[in-house]
């Protein structure tokens, strides 16, 4: 077993709180992303499962041991880091083999081991070589090479791809995702990068200003986001965000916004007769949103300021009042700026935000 669990663990620099009564359970053989921006504590909370800089008050489990003041090397773990880390005087095999030769391994075993990671990451032509003889995509997979080879049962990765270009990151990212199928390890992975975290995770913990917001499936994240800023951080383009007023008329409740009437969904009615004054946030993807042809009750107007024509579709930017709207066209549409549109948003996929706090009003 390898569940990580995390409990009250809490970190400062002087005055700085970097983790801020972090509870997380990251279950056995889970693969698990860290993400949010510079500076939100993700790679401290991090360097805290690996023992690199030790909590100031909290548990951090690994299965059944309590880790949280054993050294690194007692955790049963193993870290890719940002940048190689390769030893430039060693060679390919050698840099894959030095965790195995800290541990004392046996050779016969070390080779065995050394070519097998190899294998995984489909360098195993290159192990003669020394890293400066490989380009930096092939120096990558050997750092994740050495993290497999000495087998932990916990894998961390801090924001290995970051250093690659655009097209490498993309094929070394499929690469990750179909190697950890076939390792038996439980990942714990950071990126500022959404791309990443929604392609590679099994969940998401999204952290700002050294807490978690929010911790959920990929898809749960995306489309059921707990507040505004991890819709706006999650996505791209960001999710829309639209003010609406709150009309009661008896037991019933519409929305206005943009010049539509939306019907909120019954979860949220009883809320929202409590906002009249304050009136609700609407949070909408650009692909949910329907572009129509004619004024409609439950179409908002708009009129398009850009439009951006990008191969499988047009990415529309629309002026709906005084707020700028993100919508996702047909390749084929055509669309000239000033022109007036109207839009109607997917009822079933607005995410209904309170207005002061930016927090979601229900699941």
């Amino acid at each position: 077993m390898a569940e990580i669990k995390i409990i009250n663990v809490q970190k400062q620099f002087g005055k700085v709180v970097a983790n801020r009564d972090i509870n997380l359970t990251i279950h056995d053989r889970e693969f698990m992303v860290l993400l949010g921006p510079s500076g939100c504590g993700k790679t401290t909370l991090l360097r805290g499962i690996a023992g690199l800089d030790p909590v100031d008050s909290g548990s951090i489990y690994i299965g059944d041991t309590d880790v949280t003041d054993l050294p690194p090397r007692k955790r049963r773990i193993a870290m890719v880091f940002q940048s190689y880390a390769v030893f430039p005087h060693l060679t390919i095999f050698e840099n894959i083999a030095f965790g195995l030769r800290m541990q004392r391994v046996a050779d016969q075993d070390v080779g065995k081991r050394v070519e097998a990671a190899a294998e995984l990451l489909q360098i195993n032509d290159l192990l003669k070589r020394y890293p400066a003889q490989v380009s930096g995509g092939q120096r990558q997979r050997v750092a994740v090479a050495r993290a497999l080879a000495v087998e932990s049962e916990v894998l961390l990765m801090d924001e290995p791809l970051s250093n690659l270009d655009a097209l490498l990151r993309l094929e070394m990212r499929a690469e990750l995702k179909r190697l950890l199928k076939e390792v038996k390890s439980t990942v714990v992975y950071v990126t500022h990068d959404q791309i990443e975290a929604l392609s590679l995770g099994d969940r998401i913990a999204v952290m700002k200003n050294g807490s978690i917001l929010q911790c959920d499936t990929p898809l749960r994240v995306y489309d059921h986001p707990a507040n505004e800023f991890i819709g706006s951080f999650i996505g791209n383009p960001p999710m829309n965000f639209l003010q609406g007023a709150v009309e009661v008329s008896g037991s019933k409740v519409n929305v206005l916004a943009g010049g539509a009437s939306i019907q909120p969904p019954t979860s949220v009615e009883g809320i929202l007769k409590q906002k009249i004054s304050s009136g609700v946030r609407l949070g909408i993807r650009a692909e949910n949103i329907e572009v129509v042809s004619n004024a409609q009750k439950d179409a908002m107007t708009g009129k398009v300021l850009v439009v951006e024509p990008l191969g499988s579709h047009n990415m529309l930017t629309v002026m709906v009042g005084d707020q700028r709207v993100k919508v996702n066209a047909h390749a084929d549409s055509v669309f000239q700026p000033d022109q007036t549109i109207w839009l109607r948003p997917a009822p079933e996929k607005i995410r209904w935000l309170d207005v002061e706090s930016g927090v979601a009003l229900a699941e």
